[in-house]
């Protein structure tokens, strides 16, 4: 009899040990599959552009499903008012998304992050609080790298929060500094810097939690070992994301429900 439980046991831990990573994989595939209906392209309608429809970056869909977040640089450049342009969200995969025009209502330059408005509903993430999550927490980064050639087809990444970093990247040499670098060190926060490779197109994809699906930063930049246009062939591996709570702040100070 005792032989028995023994043996009970031992083949529960067995399976256990077996079937542990298929169950984790299984967890993540759920997340992505639930996050990834909430991640949108971001872009420019010029109706004299040779490409009227233009795909400048990644953000998210978030609160009624009609508000959508990225990164200020992404929406920056000026419109022409001599010329037929807006900012637009592409919504859906492959070649043919549809396509919502849409209202910047919040910048925040600072923390390169803005807000924009849908007249349209869309499925929204949930964000997490406010608070600075561990590093070494496992992350999943969703968003559009190149997507401007190879199109409107969500890549997700995993990696870890690696650090919690001032938001300046040191330079080689003093001679480097620039102006704004130097204004940055004075108003440094402090950002995640994440195990992960990001490529031109992520900006604004929304970095979240692997277990949950909760966002918990918005990526915004990555480290350039050479040069720019190097970026693709040599990519670093190291990027860097805005931690959620200065949405939240941009949100709350904006008043928006």
């Amino acid at each position: 009899m005792l032989l028995r439980i023994v043996l009970f046991f031992f083949l529960i831990n067995w399976a256990i040990l077996i079937l542990a990573p298929y169950a984790q994989s299984y967890s993540i595939t759920t997340v992505v599959v639930k996050v990834k209906t909430s991640v949108e392209g971001i872009g420019l309608y010029d109706a004299m552009g040779v490409q009227p429809h233009q795909l400048r970056g990644s953000g998210f869909v978030f609160g009624d499903g009609t508000l959508v977040a990225t990164n200020y640089h992404v929406i920056s450049e000026e419109l022409d008012p001599q010329k037929v342009q807006y900012h637009i969200v592409f919504s859906g995969t492959g070649r043919q998304p549809k396509v919502h025009k849409a209202k910047i209502i919040a910048k925040d330059r600072e923390h390169d992050l803005a807000i924009l408005k849908l007249s349209s509903v869309l499925t929204p993430v949930k964000l997490a609080t406010s608070r600075y999550v561990d590093d070494g927490t496992d992350v999943l980064l969703t968003g559009f790298p190149i997507g401007a050639i190879l199109g409107l087809y969500p890549a997700t990444h995993r990696g870890i929060i690696a650090a919690t970093t001032p938001d300046v990247i040191p330079t080689a040499h003093s001679s480097q500094l620039s102006l704004n670098m130097l204004d940055r060190l004075e108003k440094k926060f402090m950002i995640y810097q994440l195990d992960i490779t990001a490529y031109p197109g992520n900006s604004g994809s929304p970095l979240y939690d692997a277990q949950s699906g909760e966002v918990i930063g918005m990526l915004n930049k990555v480290f350039i070992k050479e040069a720019k246009e190097t970026v693709l062939e040599k990519p670093s591996g190291i990027s860097y994301a805005i931690p959620i709570k200065y949405l939240h702040n941009l949100i709350k100070i904006k008043g928006i429900e």
